[in-house]
């Protein structure tokens, strides 16, 4: 089984982030929804284990009932 890494793996982490927000920039919010969804699609596929996914759906659904 894999385990899911959320230590930053980016050579420049503030460049990906600011990539992801400027994606959403001049979005409405049913457009930036609907980005973030292909987005997530895309990259769980990509991801394409199927333990890894549920390691980070569970990550995510915690980070949110925290914030």
């Amino acid at each position: 089984m894999a385990d899911l890494m959320t230590d930053s793996r980016f050579a420049d982490p503030d460049a990906a982030f600011h990539l992801l927000v400027d994606a959403h920039r001049d979005l409405t919010a049913a457009e930036s929804a609907a980005l973030n969804a292909r987005l997530v699609l895309l990259l769980a596929n990509h991801v394409g284990d199927m333990d890894v996914l549920r390691q980070a759906v569970a990550a995510a659904r915690r980070a949110g009932m925290t914030g």
